[in-house]
C-alpha cells in the first residue's frame, strides 16, 4: 500500500463539540489512495514531540484532492494541532491501515462510540442505506451528515437525545435489522458488539483504538492478541496500524 509523507495545507478547522474539532486538509496524493476506515498520521511542529498523531478518516473528497479529520483533544499533540488555522501547513502521512471491506449485497448496520464516530460517516456514504447507531457521551457531533448517509439511531448516556445508555441499548430499543455489521469505539463497546454479532450469526468488522508510534508496522507497539497465530511470528499477535486497524471481530481476542 502506497504511503505518502505530504505537506498538506490547512482548508478549514472548527469546534463542532466540546474539546471535538473538524480539520479540513489539502492533500491529494493521499485523499486519491484513501479508503474508509483507514487513518493518516499527523505531525505536530512542537519539537519535544517526536511521535505523530493518528486520526482516523472522517471524509475523502477525490475529486478535490481533500480529507477531513474529526478529533478530540486528548493531549498535548492534538492540543497543537487544534490551533492550526486556514493556510497552515501540517505534515502528515497516509492513508494508513487496511480500511473496511466494502459489501454492498448486504444491510449494514454501523456502530460508532465517541470518537469511533467519525470514520462511520465515509463508511455510510460508500453503502445503501445504511442504519448508523451513534453512541454519544453527551454532546452530539456529525448528526446531519450521518442522517443524510443512512439510518440514524442514537444513545445518549445522559439521556439528551434518543435512547438513554449506549449503542447496544439502542439496538437493543428500536431494534434494527442487519446482515453485516462494522463498529469503531472503545474497548468495551467492541467487546459487546463482537457477542452480539456472534449471537445473531453476523459478520462483523471491527476497528481497534490503540495507541501508536510509528504507525507502518515497525515498532510493534500496538499490538493485539488474535486468536490464531500469526504464520510468520508463530505468536498470536497482529499489528493495529498494519494487519489492522480493521479486524474480523472472531479473529481477534477481545
Amino acid at each position: 500500500m502506497s504511503k505518502t509523507y505530504v505537506e498538506a495545507l490547512i482548508l478549514s478547522q472548527s469546534i463542532i463539540a466540546k474539546d471535538i474539532y473538524s480539520l479540513w486538509i489539502k492533500a491529494e496524493d493521499l485523499a486519491e489512495n484513501a479508503k474508509p476506515g483507514q487513518f493518516i498520521n499527523v505531525y505536530t511542529d512542537d519539537p519535544s514531540l517526536l511521535l505523530p498523531r493518528p486520526i482516523s478518516i472522517c471524509e475523502i473528497n477525490k475529486e478535490q484532492g481533500t480529507l477531513r479529520l474529526v478529533y478530540r483533544i486528548a493531549g498535548k499533540g492534538t492540543k497543537c494541532l487544534s490551533r492550526l488555522t486556514s493556510g497552515d501547513e501540517v505534515t502528515v502521512m497516509g492513508p494508513l491501515g487496511n480500511g473496511f471491506p466494502l459489501i454492498s449485497d448486504k444491510k449494514a448496520m454501523l456502530i460508532g462510540g465517541g470518537i469511533g464516530i467519525p470514520p462511520m460517516l465515509e463508511l455510510a456514504k460508500n453503502l445503501v442505506d445504511p442504519v448508523i447507531v451513534a453512541g454519544y457521551r453527551d454532546e452530539i457531533f456529525l448528526k446531519n451528515e450521518l442522517e443524510k448517509a443512512g439510518q440514524l439511531h442514537i444513545s445518549t448516556e445522559n439521556g439528551l437525545m434518543g435512547t438513554r445508555g449506549n449503542v447496544m441499548d439502542a439496538i437493543a430499543a428500536d431494534r434494527p435489522e442487519a446482515e453485516v455489521i462494522y463498529a469503531c469505539g472503545p474497548l468495551v463497546m467492541l467487546t459487546a458488539v463482537k457477542k452480539y454479532a456472534k449471537e445473531k450469526g453476523i459478520t462483523a468488522y471491527i476497528s481497534l483504538e490503540e495507541r501508536m508510534a510509528c504507525g507502518v508496522g515497525a515498532c510493534l507497539g500496538c499490538v493485539c492478541r488474535t486468536v490464531k497465530k500469526d504464520a510468520h511470528t508463530h505468536v498470536n499477535n497482529a499489528r493495529v496500524c498494519t494487519e489492522g486497524p480493521v479486524f474480523v471481530a472472531e479473529e481477534v481476542d477481545i
